[in-house]
C-alpha cells in the first residue's frame, strides 16, 4: 500500500485517478479550493472528500510516497511548497501514469480532435474481447465506472492530451507517457492561450511522433493533411501505419459499415467517426485483435458521453449533445448530423466557452464551420468572458467571423431556453455543442419536446 496526496483533487481526471488508487488499495488524501459535481459526491462516497476546502500545509507529511499535482494548482501553492521542502516526490498526473505503467505496453491516442472517441472504441473492443488492460480516458464511457484504471494488466491505453502538464511543467502531457504505439488523429489549432503560434502547436505532434521507438508503431490519419505532413517528416524507424475513412453507407438515418462480412450497422456516424473507428481498428490490430473480432465487438459501441450523444429522440427529431468547441470539431459534428439526416431541418447551438473560442483574434478560424446547419445560434456567457479578461463579441462580429449573416446570438441562458422551447421540432434535429453547460441550462423541458 502506498500513500498519496492530491493537490487539486476535484478535477475530472484527478478525482478519477484518486478513486482508481483507492480501488487499487492505496491510501489517498487530497485538497482543493472548490469541488463540483459529480466529483464531490464520488469523492465523498469513497471517503476521501476534503472536510474543508482550501490548502493546508499540515496535510503534507514526510511519510507520503508522492504528491500528485493538478493543473488547477499554482506554483506558490502552500501544500506544494511544503512537499518540496520535505523532498517528497511530486508528480503531474501524466508523470504518475507513466510511473505506474513502465512495465506495460503503452498506447497513446493523440490529436486535436477524436482522441476520446478513438480511445473509447478501443476500450470497448478490448473489454468485449475479454482482454485485461488499464486505461486513462477523458470522458465517462458506458460500462466503465471510472475514467482511469491501474492494475497489473500488461497494456495501458491512454488518451494523450497536448495541453500543459502541470504548473511546474509547461510541456504537453502526451510527451510523458513514452508510448510504444501512438495514434495521431488530426491537427487543428486549439489551446490558443498556450500555443498562440500555430507552427509551434503543430510541432508538438511531430515531436510526439518522433518519440516512437524502433520497436514501436505510429498510426496516423493520412486524410488529415497536417497529420500526413508530420508523419512524412518524422524520423522514426518503427512501423508507420496510415489509415483513412472506413467505407460506410447511410440507409434510413442509420450508418452501416461496408465489410467483407457484408453491411454492419453501428451506433456512431459521420466521416470523422468513421475515421476514428478505422484508427481504433488499427490500434486493436497492433494489440493482436483480428479484423473479424473487431467487427464482432463494434456494433454494441454506443459512443462516449457528450460525443454525438442522443439525449432524446422522437419520430422525426433528435436532440443531440456534443463536446465540440474547437472549429474543426464544430464543423465535423454539424456536417455529420446534417449528412446523416439530410431531409431534416438542423438547429445548431454553439456555446463559446474556452479561451480560444472567446478570443476575437481566434474567431476567423470558425469561418464556415456552421455552414451546413439551417439555423446557427451562438451562446455567450458574459461572466465567462469577463473571467477570462476578454472582450464580449457582438452579433455583427460573430456573423462576420463565422461567415453566417443570419447567425443568432444569445447572452442570457433564459432567453436561449425560451427560444429553443418555442421551436417546432417536427422533422427537425437540435444539436447542442459546448464544453460548458450554457450557464446551467435545464435540458429536461427540451427533452420533452422530442418525446
Amino acid at each position: 500500500m502506498q500513500k498519496y496526496h492530491f493537490i487539486a483533487i476535484g478535477g475530472a481526471v484527478m478525482h478519477n485517478l484518486a478513486l482508481a488508487l483507492v480501488q487499487k488499495g492505496d491510501q489517498v488524501s487530497g485538497s482543493d479550493d472548490e469541488i463540483y459535481e459529480p466529483s464531490r459526491t464520488r469523492l465523498a462516497k469513497a471517503g476521501i472528500l476534503p472536510a474543508v476546502y482550501g490548502w493546508f500545509p499540515e496535510k503534507i507529511s514526510a511519510d507520503l510516497d508522492g504528491i500528485i499535482l493538478g493543473m488547477h494548482a499554482r506554483i506558490d501553492n502552500p501544500e506544494l511548497i511544503k512537499a518540496q521542502e520535505l523532498g517528497i516526490p511530486v508528480y503531474s498526473f501524466p508523470e504518475f501514469i507513466f510511473n505506474q505503467s513502465q512495465n506495460k505496453k503503452r498506447v497513446v491516442i493523440a490529436g486535436s480532435h477524436g482522441k476520446t472517441s478513438i480511445t473509447s472504441i478501443i476500450l470497448h473492443v478490448l473489454k468485449d474481447q475479454n482482454i485485461d488492460f488499464d486505461y486513462l480516458v477523458g470522458a465517462q464511457i458506458e460500462g466503465f465506472d471510472l475514467m482511469v484504471r491501474l492494475s497489473d494488466a500488461p497494456v495501458i491505453v491512454i488518451e494523450g492530451d497536448e495541453y500543459l502538464t502541470s504548473p511546474l511543467d509547461r510541456t504537453p502531457k502526451f510527451f510523458h507517457y513514452r508510448h510504444d504505439i501512438a495514434l495521431v488523429s488530426g491537427i487543428a489549432w486549439d489551446h490558443f492561450n498556450v500555443f498562440p503560434d500555430f507552427e509551434v502547436y503543430k510541432d508538438q505532434f511531430l515531436k510526439l511522433m518522433n518519440q516512437t521507438p524502433e520497436s514501436g508503431e505510429l498510426i496516423y490519419c493520412e486524410v488529415d493533411p497536417l497529420v500526413n505532413e508530420a508523419a512524412e517528416k518524422s524520423s522514426i524507424t518503427g512501423v508507420k501505419t496510415p489509415y483513412r475513412t472506413h467505407p460506410a453507407k447511410i440507409i434510413g438515418g442509420k450508418t452501416f459499415l461496408q465489410t467483407d462480412l457484408g453491411l454492419l450497422e453501428i451506433g456512431i456516424f459521420g466521416d470523422h467517426n468513421l475515421q476514428n473507428l478505422q484508427g481504433a481498428m488499427e490500434v486493436c490490430r497492433a494489440l493482436g485483435i483480428s479484423t473479424s473480432e473487431f467487427y464482432r465487438s463494434i456494433p454494441t459501441f454506443k459512443g462516449a458521453a457528450k460525443r454525438q450523444e442522443t439525449l432524446a429522440s422522437g419520430k422525426t427529431g433528435i436532440l443531440f449533445r456534443d463536446f465540440a468547441h474547437a472549429p474543426s470539431k464544430l464543423k465535423a459534428t454539424v456536417n455529420a448530423v446534417k449528412n446523416q439526416f439530410p431531409d431534416r431541418r438542423l438547429i445548431s447551438v454553439q456555446e463559446l466557452h474556452t479561451y480560444s473560442s472567446l478570443n476575437k483574434e481566434f474567431l476567423p478560424n470558425y469561418a464556415n464551420s456552421m455552414e451546413e446547419t439551417d439555423v446557427a445560434i451562438i451562446y455567450l456567457n458574459p461572466h465567462a468572458v469577463a473571467l477570462k479578461k476578454l472582450e464580449l463579441m457582438d452579433e455583427a462580429t460573430l456573423r462576420e467571423g463565422f461567415k453566417r449573416p443570419d447567425l443568432i446570438l444569445f447572452t442570457e441562458s433564459q432567453a436561449l431556453k425560451e427560444y429553443l422551447l418555442a421551436q417546432n421540432y417536427s422533422n427537425t434535429n437540435l444539436l447542442l455543442m459546448s464544453s460548458g453547460n450554457y450557464d446551467n441550462l435545464d435540458l429536461e423541458p427540451l427533452k420533452a419536446k422530442f418525446n
